[in-house]
């Protein structure tokens, strides 16, 4: 079971660093929380979109996402949901007046790591791309005699996401330790909300107006 050639692996492995190394609305997302709130915030957003990632590997597993692929609507339903859902973070950044960026009260920290770790899963969950990507891309690496098609898929889709694991901490430490001085500054915070905010509402337009 799991058997396959050192061709398989390093086709596989290198497609796999090169997408996670793609920019897109999770990287937006992980890199600008930690710009918000410093490492814990960034962790937490990795873990949240590596959550969700986790459950749309799940779905391609099942057949699930087969449904985004062949079903118009419900392409639409997930597509709006998740641009909205940018869009409103966007907002929200817009409307902040700077404070969202200045360093965690110690006894509300847990509370900021869940609700930045809920909106990662959001972020990934609703962004149909990743389900059909993920349908897309997995099968791809399909072998016969390997083993089940639903445990192939499980395993390819869940060390995409362990290559994540390698890839984004780093990112997270170095924006942490670019940001630090910035997060002390009210006026250099409200100045970053504003870019982050207008960041956001753009990838949900382009979310919105993209075509399966």
């Amino acid at each position: 079971m799991f058997d396959y050639s050192l061709l398989h692996w390093t086709t596989f492995l290198t497609a796999a660093v090169l997408l996670n190394l793609s920019p897109g609305p999770d990287i937006a997302f992980i890199l600008g929380q930690t710009v918000r709130g410093g490492r814990r915030a960034g962790a937490s957003a990795m873990v949240g979109v590596w959550s969700g990632a986790l459950v749309h590997v799940l779905f391609a597993a099942l057949g699930l996402s087969a449904i985004l692929a062949s079903s118009a609507l419900a392409f639409a339903v997930v597509k709006c949901a998740g641009a909205g859902y940018l869009i409103y973070l966007g907002l929200k950044a817009l409307r902040s007046s700077g404070g969202a960026l200045l360093p965690d009260v110690p006894t509300k920290a847990p509370q900021r790591a869940v609700q930045v770790w809920r909106q990662g899963v959001l972020v990934s969950l609703l962004n149909p791309k990743v389900a059909i990507f993920f349908l897309a891309f997995l099968p791809q690496f399909i072998e016969p005699g390997a083993g089940p098609t639903w445990a192939q898929l499980m395993l390819h889709g869940s060390l995409i996401i362990a290559v994540a694991a390698c890839i984004e901490p780093p990112l997270v430490l170095l924006g942490d330790h670019l940001t630090r001085g910035l997060r002390r500054s009210p006026k250099l915070g409200l100045w970053l909300d504003r870019v982050l905010g207008t960041l956001f509402i753009t990838l949900g337009v382009k979310l919105a107006l993209t075509h399966r």
